[in-house]
């Protein structure tokens, strides 16, 4: 049989009408109500009708996982990837109280290597399947001369629905409510160009390192630890209401780029501050590592990485034991991490306070 053009090109599409049936039963597993059309369509059509939703709000999200890729790709480890893809949306989009329902995915290569790209769309559906939401769709391009080879690059997009008036928009925090803190599995997925820069520039190691602190892994195995997701606990906290019907829980901020200082503040009105103890909560071993080995400062880890902390969570004083209590049930570790204060116009929306000591 002649070869075509096109294959003669770089663009196998016959490998690509391979790759969709060998991904099919992975998404299948995504499945939930809602889902109208199956894999390989023009388009994924959802019927919000299903969901039992009365007058909900779609929230939306999209992102991808930076520079640990590069860190899937060295190691040839692509298997959880796709979990972070999806985690860094569904994340997202939970914090104003939305359900995740569906998510699509896009896959980039230069030369498309199934065995490669079905790990990854396998690691898609799992987030999926963590997250409650369905794998309806995606894209996977075929681009020769756009990437080395090997390369590849993964992004994602989430859909949610909230009904209207159980939104959560943090319009209601106030001085005195508490700030919890619910801990990461890792690094998650930002700040990895510091955390790459910062491994490879270090004598004696590398991926493969073995560390005193986590002797089973590897350095590369600790870095490739996906991205916790915390959908299925927070959507049974939101079940927790007032005499209103008002979920407990008043404001969330997913930690992602930008750390502890820049994302908090996001959900909190301009009259108020937060004010974190670094002393509530243990700075895990990977980031006191990194902090050392690179002399990077404590502030400046708080503004880059999440250390220790991958979601917050803001209620009122008189709430926290039921909503820690719930969490933990749902299989969170929660501290306790700080409060909200009164703020004037000139004061730092966010105090992080014995940051230099308690990390030491």
């Amino acid at each position: 049989m002649k070869e075509s053009a096109y294959k003669k090109a770089g663009v196998d599409i016959e490998e690509a009408a391979n790759l969709v049936e060998r991904i099919k039963p992975h998404i299948k597993k995504t499945n939930r109500s809602g889902v109208m059309s199956g894999i390989g369509g023009f388009g994924a059509m959802f019927d919000l009708m299903q969901t039992g939703y009365k007058d909900p709000i779609l929230v939306s999200g999209t992102d991808g996982v930076g520079t640990k890729l590069k860190i899937a790709i060295e190691m040839d480890r692509h298997d959880t990837i796709g979990i972070d893809a999806v985690a860094m949306c569904v994340n997202d989009i939970i914090v104003q109280g939305a359900e995740p329902l569906f998510f699509l995915d896009y896959f980039a290569t230069g030369k498309l290597v199934n065995d490669v790209a079905e790990q990854v769309i396998a690691g898609i559906a799992e987030g999926c399947a963590q997250a409650g939401c369905a794998l309806i769709g995606g894209e996977t391009a075929e681009m020769p001369g756009m990437y080395t080879p090997g390369d590849y690059d993964i992004a994602g997009f989430s859909v949610g629905a909230v009904e209207r008036d159980q939104m959560i928009t943090g319009e209601h925090i106030a001085p005195g409510d508490v700030i919890l803190g619910l801990a990461s599995n890792g690094l998650h997925s930002n700040g990895f160009s510091l955390v790459r820069q910062l491994i490879k520039s270090t004598e004696g190691y590398d991926y493969d390192s073995k560390m005193e602190f986590e002797p089973s892994m590897s350095l590369g195995e600790l870095a490739l630890m996906p991205t916790r997701i915390y959908v299925r606990s927070l959507l049974e906290t939101l079940k927790l209401k007032d005499e209103q019907d008002q979920a407990l829980i008043k404001g969330m901020a997913h930690i992602t780029g930008g750390g502890l200082y820049e994302n908090i503040p996001r959900v909190l009105p301009d009259d108020c501050q937060a004010v974190l103890d670094a002393k509530n909560w243990e700075l895990p071993a990977i980031f006191r590592w990194l902090s050392e080995i690179g002399k990077v400062d404590h502030k400046d880890m708080a503004t880059t990485l999440n250390c220790g902390i991958g979601m917050a969570v803001i209620c009122a004083a008189e709430h926290v034991e039921q909503i820690t209590g719930t969490l933990k049930d749902q299989g969170e570790s929660v501290y306790t991490i700080g409060a909200i204060k009164k703020r004037n116009a000139s004061d730092e929306n966010i105090i992080i306070e014995h940051l230099e000591t308690s990390w030491r």
